[in-house]
C-alpha cells in the first residue's frame, strides 16, 4: 500500500510540474509576442533589465549611487552613496515619445529630463524635466509647478492620477519639435509648446529666467536625476516620431 501511496505521490508531483512549465512557456512566449510588437511598432528598450548597457553617467562623473537591481535602475538613498550623479542615455534624441515606469521613496525627488546637453555643470540647465517626486512628503519647495509629472517649475501638471511614494506610475513624454505632452498612468495631464508666448512669460518668472541653454537644444540626451533620494525607474522604451 505504501508503493501506492508513493507512485500516486510521483505522478501528482510529475503533472503538477507539467503544469506549472506550460504556464512558465506560456507566460515566456506572451512577453516574447509584447516584445515582438512593440518592435514593429517603433519602439526600442533603452534599459535592458541587467545592466547598464547604453548609459553613462553626466559628464563621466565617478558615481555609485546607481546600481542594476530586480529588473530596475536604481537610485540609492543619500546615506547609501557618496559619488551622486545623474544616469543618461550614451544616444541623443530629437523627437520621441518616452515611455518609462518610476516608483519613488517617501520624501525623495528625483526627474526625467530630456534632450540634455553637457554644455552647462547641470543636466536641468538645457533639458525640460518630467517631475518625479513623492508629492505629499517631499520636504522642499512644493508648488504646483513642482509636484510630479509637471514641467519642473514651469507647468503644473492638471487632473493627474498619482500612485503614492512606493508605487509605481506609468509616465511618457511626447516631444516633437517644440511642442511637448507629458503622460501620467494613461492620461495627457499637460501640454506646452517651447518658445511660444506663454513658455516665455512662464521661463521669465521661474528659475531658468537667466538662463540662456534652457530647453534650446533640439537634441540630446534622456537624463535621470539623482537628487539625493531613492527612487527606481524601469521598462523604459522610446521611439522616434
Amino acid at each position: 500500500m505504501k508503493s501506492y501511496y508513493l507512485i500516486l505521490i510521483g505522478v501528482a508531483l510529475a503533472f503538477a510540474c507539467g503544469k506549472q512549465k506550460q504556464t512558465d512557456d506560456a507566460s515566456q512566449a506572451s512577453a516574447a509576442a509584447v516584445e515582438t510588437t512593440q518592435a514593429d511598432e517603433g519602439w526600442i528598450l533603452l534599459f535592458d533589465g541587467k545592466t547598464m548597457d547604453g548609459w553613462r553617467t553626466f559628464r563621466n562623473a565617478e558615481n555609485d549611487s546607481w546600481e542594476v537591481v530586480d529588473g530596475t535602475l536604481h537610485c540609492k538613498p543619500a546615506e547609501a552613496a557618496s559619488k551622486r550623479a545623474d544616469l543618461m542615455t550614451v544616444d541623443q534624441y530629437d523627437n520621441f515619445e518616452l515611455s518609462f515606469e518610476w516608483k519613488i521613496a517617501p520624501k525623495s525627488n528625483s526627474g526625467v529630463i530630456f534632450r540634455v546637453t553637457e554644455d552647462y555643470d547641470q543636466p536641468f540647465l538645457t533639458g525640460p524635466e518630467y517631475q518625479v517626486i513623492d508629492d505629499g512628503g517631499y520636504e522642499g519647495e512644493s508648488k504646483p509647478e513642482n509636484l510630479s509629472s509637471g514641467n519642473y517649475d514651469m507647468h503644473p501638471p492638471i487632473n493627474k492620477r498619482l500612485n503614492p511614494a512606493g508605487e509605481w506610475n506609468t509616465s511618457k513624454i511626447v516631444a516633437n519639435g517644440n511642442h511637448v505632452e507629458h503622460w501620467l498612468n494613461g492620461d495627457k495631464i499637460l501640454e506646452y509648446e517651447i518658445g511660444s508666448e506663454d513658455w516665455n512669460t512662464r521661463k521669465a518668472n521661474s528659475k531658468w529666467k537667466d538662463v540662456e541653454g534652457y530647453a534650446v537644444p533640439k537634441r540630446g540626451h534622456i537624463d535621470l536625476q539623482d537628487h539625493g533620494g531613492e527612487v527606481w525607474y524601469r521598462n523604459i522604451m522610446i521611439r522616434a516620431l
